[in-house]
């Protein structure tokens, strides 16, 4: 009790401080509307997936470098690429490669502003820069994925504390944005920052094949220890009242703890896992698409699903993925097909070579909006990785009560 009072006293002096804060700003609601839930005129709002889409932050291609080969990163990627994060880690992607995913990102900020959504980017960095601390030095990697680092609950923006060292300083190309935000009235969270100590990852972590990948997941070992709290936004799905994480390699037990605590009483924070060898986000394993609707991908069963079944929800597997064997995916999967936006419950942002995927949503009444994205890929997202959706068009609401 006492840990939830001084919890509670916390977060209301935190409130009021911010209150005072933004009532002082030209852009900032007025004494009324800054003690309401959410300011009328904040420009940040989104409780869900696929409320219609009103305002997005979409990541940069530029300057991605490759992250060095440290045991977290080994331990969230494929063997077949381990040679060309030894070869490559600290130094540029393949330039030509970059240029085209560039190219294909731009060409979707476009098709976002015609559907009428405003399109925020972050600022380009120079990642090769090599950084340290008191307890590791590394070089930088991207801003490509705001899904990664930024969660939207409400009216509230989360910084994602993460949990490679690459991507460490990941933050300081989103705080224009994040303070521009800030400013009009929007809260601002930053997750307890981990020092990314060696004692944070298990460094003889077992991981010479898939089945130990396999066998490790399934009896709860992780590449991340419970040295400290870590997570990536992108483990976290919403859906209204109700929010799903994943224990993952880069999310543990103490970060979805702090989130849980953090979010309440107005949130649920419910764990979810999966028969996956390689746990990492989970938007290309578990992508909720409107209300009472899931994808669920059919090679990483969820052993949780009847708790959505119960409730109602239509369980959907999405088509094999139609990527070529060829194509290089040197940071994720092919089933990024299923990793897509939902402009609204009837619309939906997909890749241009995923026909099958086109079809199925079809049949489901929604929609596409076909965009290639193939060397985006490469760099570890699909639409719903490059994206933060900032404001959604809709109210709170439970779908499991």
């Amino acid at each position: 009790k006492l840990g939830r009072v001084f919890t509670g006293w916390v977060q209301r002096s935190f409130q009021s401080t911010q209150a005072a804060t933004a009532s002082q700003n030209t852009c900032a609601a007025d004494d009324n509307k800054a003690t309401s839930p959410v300011p009328k005129d904040c420009p940040v709002c989104s409780y869900n997936e696929w409320d219609p889409l009103e305002e997005v932050i979409v990541g940069r291609a530029e300057n991605a470098c490759v992250p060095p080969f440290s045991v977290e990163v080994k331990a969230n990627t494929y063997e077949k690429y381990w040679g060309f994060y030894q070869k490559f880690g600290g130094q540029s992607f393949p330039k030509d490669h970059v240029k085209k995913a560039i190219a294909e990102i731009e060409e979707m900020c476009n098709i976002l502003k015609k559907e009428g959504v405003i399109v925020k980017r972050p600022d380009p960095i120079d990642w090769s820069v090599k950084y340290k601390t008191p307890d590791f030095e590394c070089t930088g990697m991207y801003a490509a994925m705001p899904r990664d680092i930024l969660l939207v609950v409400g009216n509230e923006i989360i910084e994602a504390p993460m949990a490679w060292r690459a991507r460490f300083f990941e933050y300081r190309a989103y705080r224009r944005i994040i303070k521009e935000y800030f400013n009009c009235g929007a809260k601002w969270t930053t997750a307890p920052k981990p020092t990314m100590a060696d004692e944070l990852y298990d460094q003889d972590y077992p991981i010479s094949s898939v089945e130990d990948r396999h066998k490790l997941a399934a009896q709860g070992k992780f590449v991340t220890t419970e040295f400290e709290p870590c997570f990536d936004a992108a483990d976290f799905i919403r859906a209204g009242r109700d929010i799903f994480v994943q224990r993952s390699q880069v999310t543990n037990y103490m970060g979805i703890e702090w989130m849980r605590r953090h979010l309440a009483p107005d949130y649920r924070v419910h764990v979810i896992s999966f028969k996956d060898p390689n746990p990492m986000h989970i938007d290309a394993t578990f992508n909720i698409i409107g209300p009472g609707l899931v994808l669920s991908n059919p090679d990483r069963p969820c052993y949780q699903i009847d708790l959505f079944k119960k409730a109602g929800w239509t369980v959907i597997h999405p088509p094999v993925p139609l990527i070529p064997d060829d194509h290089p995916l040197w940071m994720s999967s092919k089933w990024l097909s299923m990793n897509v936006l939902m402009l609204d419950e009837k619309r939906v942002m997909v890749d241009a070579n995923e026909t099958s995927i086109q079809k199925m949503f079809e049949n489901l009444g929604i929609s596409t909006i076909k965009v290639s994205i193939r060397h985006a890929n490469s760099l570890g997202g699909g639409f719903h990785c490059w994206t933060c959706d900032i404001r959604r068009r809709g109210t709170l609401q439970s779908y499991f009560d």
